[in-house]
């Protein structure tokens, strides 16, 4: 069974051109499904619709998991039945459970100031994470999107980046001017020291000499966080509070949808839910008959 997983998983890539991380997020769940499927004493050839029903609504597992892994199982068996290795498709009347909506924390105003402030900027590590830092919150790239964003790709004069995102689709989003200060500042007193005469395409760079991975950008902002003495934030947190914050001051969901580099609208509706959950707590916290 892990043959078809590997022989889908380079047809995606060679076709499809999807990358590694989707890829291993196929192979996880197709592996978790195929070993299921075993257990049943089936494979992809002989499961049935139920069979497959039987292993991928599992009780225990989230919702999001369950349809992630009904993904991967339509992929495969679309691609099976393209390639003449199985007339039918099981999957194909198996629908992803709904998922309850999750709203982000609501990190405020307040709380960002503290992890903006919280680098130390006399060295050359501490001013590469407040451009970081600044970078997202003032942009609201995804952190894929940061640390491969090259220096031919930002514009400080003009006051712009031009970014890559998801599906490939090119975007370009406004920087502001706390973002242009201190982007510049460690253009000109940081990057060149952590570099030490090394060449790298990529805007944000580490001591090793090339740019920055998107563990240690996770890394970075969790650490500053936690000296802020906010919770559980990931740099996905900080686009979320990019996002909140402009729909706070009024930003149109459209707009908003334009600098995320969302595909659906849909997607971006969440943080109306979120600054209207703000202001809820607002009223619960000091109305009188809150």
């Amino acid at each position: 069974m892990n043959d078809l997983i590997e022989a889908l998983l380079e047809h995606l890539w060679l076709y499809d051109r999807l990358s590694q991380n989707t890829l291993d997020s196929y192979r996880r769940d197709l592996t978790k499904i195929a070993q299921r499927l075993e257990q049943q004493q089936h494979t992809w050839q002989t499961a049935a619709a139920t069979d497959l029903s039987a292993a991928i609504y599992v009780a225990e597992e989230q919702s999001r998991s369950q349809a992630r892994a009904l993904s991967a199982c339509k992929r495969l068996y679309a691609w099976l039945v393209e390639t003449d290795q199985r007339s039918d498709n099981p999957t194909e009347h198996l629908k992803a459970p709904k998922a309850a909506q999750s709203l982000p924390d609501i990190i405020t105003e307040k709380q960002i100031d503290l992890l903006l402030e919280a680098p130390d900027i006399t060295t050359p590590h501490g001013l590469r994470d407040k451009a970081l830092l600044e970078l997202i919150y003032a942009t609201g790239l995804r952190v894929s999107e940061a640390v491969k964003l090259q220096i031919n790709e930002i514009n400080l004069n003009r006051g712009v980046i031009n970014t890559i995102g998801k599906g490939n689709k090119q975007r370009i989003v406004p920087l502001g001017g706390e973002a242009i200060y201190w982007i510049e500042r460690y253009l000109s007193e940081a990057r060149p020291q952590l570099l030490k005469n090394a060449r790298c395409h990529e805007l944000l760079v580490s001591q090793k000499r090339g740019g920055i991975s998107r563990q240690l950008a996770w890394m970075i902002v969790e650490k500053y966080a936690a000296q802020a003495g906010i919770r559980h934030l990931s740099p996905h947190g900080l686009r979320h509070a990019f996002a909140t914050h402009l729909v706070n001051h009024g930003a149109d969901l459209r707009s908003v949808q334009m600098l995320l580099g969302h595909a659906n609208i849909n997607t971006t509706q969440i943080y109306t839910h979120v600054a209207n959950q703000r202001l809820k707590n607002l009223v619960t916290e000091h109305h009188a008959r809150g």
